[in-house]
């Protein structure tokens, strides 16, 4: 018989998934047929594979040692290399928020929030390194549980990441992130004077093989599989032909900043898929932007008294601005004024 006691990363979780996790080389099948002759149990009693798991609770497998191994795997450690070598590798990324539940991570410009790759590296691969790097998490527990990015940035964009790091901690941040009680400010600069606050609404069709997308006014000429976009931004400067905006993102879709202002006829500094070519030369030129200037500088938290994100209710957390886009910033003559 093999005991497993379920420890906070496995808490939260059905207990069907809990087994698939814990017992990879078994199939569906043959998990609930054990759950229905009792060779698995829950705290000593027969569970049905549905019953949600707390810390503290006891899974009995009643099987031979050798096919508890060939079920586990046991013997085989998950290759950590990745996680290791993205942690050394990967550069400018700084924790600006950690406690036992999640992390907040501030992601460079030209590093992948998740691989898009099987070799890719990315800020996901470096949070595990962190994390087995600072003792926070043992390779045993990703047997049953990875930390993870909850949120994605695209490649060229700087800033927070919502990171969980037990079980808890990525539910309570995957469900404040879907019932958009989780506030998220973006910076930009983008071509045009921009002289008052203004909300864009739209529909958003990604197309897949091409990686961009496209915004309609309505549904009524949007692909009826296109999803609807809500975008609030407030002008912080104007300067010349530039504007620096505050973006609040509504609801997150693919390269919906970029797309939702390109399509009002202000697209942003340095963007190469939706923007001005011959305005991005030019920045190119002058100041060796090569990608979007677009910050994730500001999350504001729910207030909630309880639970994993107790200790982040009703706070505010901000990223720095990367020194390229301060510096552009400066050149021309536009002063950043955040407001949450």
């Amino acid at each position: 018989m093999q005991l497993l006691t379920i420890g906070k990363n496995q808490a939260g979780q059905r207990l069907d998934k809990f087994l698939k996790k814990a017992l990879p080389n078994a199939g569906t099948g043959f998990l609930y047929k054990m759950l229905r002759k009792k060779n698995i149990t829950l705290n000593g009693k027969k569970a049905e594979g549905k019953e949600i798991l707390a810390q503290g609770d006891e899974v009995k497998c009643f099987f031979s040692e050798e096919t508890y191994a060939s079920l586990s795997g046991a013997g085989v450690a998950e290759d950590t290399s990745d996680y290791r070598k993205a942690y050394r590798s990967l550069k400018d990324i700084s924790v600006l928020y950690e406690d036992e539940n999640i992390l907040l991570l501030s992601k460079p410009a030209g590093v992948l929030t998740q691989k898009a790759k099987p070799e890719d590296l990315s800020l996901n691969e470096w949070l595990i390194g962190h994390l087995l790097a600072a003792d926070a998490i043992k390779e045993t527990d990703l047997a049953t549980f990875h930390p993870s990015v909850c949120n994605r940035l695209d490649r060229n964009t700087s800033g927070i990441v919502l990171c969980g790091k037990t079980l808890a901690g990525s539910q309570a941040l995957s469900r404040i992130i879907k019932d958009r009680s989780v506030k998220k400010y973006y910076q930009t600069v983008c071509k045009g004077k921009i002289l008052q606050e203004s909300t864009l609404e739209g529909y958003l069709y990604k197309d897949e093989r091409t990686n961009t997308v496209q915004v309609f006014p309505d549904m009524a000429e949007a692909p009826e599989d296109a999803s609807f976009i809500k975008t609030i931004y407030t002008p912080s400067a104007v300067a010349g032909e530039y504007t620096l905006l505050t973006v609040e993102l509504v609801t997150g879709k693919t390269h919906q900043i970029r797309a939702h202002l390109a399509s009002t006829g202000h697209p942003l500094l340095g963007d190469t898929k939706y923007g001005d070519s011959k305005l991005n030369r030019r920045m190119q030129s002058e100041y060796s932007l090569h990608h979007q200037l677009l910050h994730a500088g500001r999350v504001c938290f729910p207030e909630e008294a309880e639970g994993p994100l107790a200790k982040v209710s009703g706070q505010t957390f901000d990223a720095p601005l990367p020194h390229k886009f301060a510096e552009i910033l400066q050149a021309l003559n536009l002063t950043p004024d955040f407001a949450c």
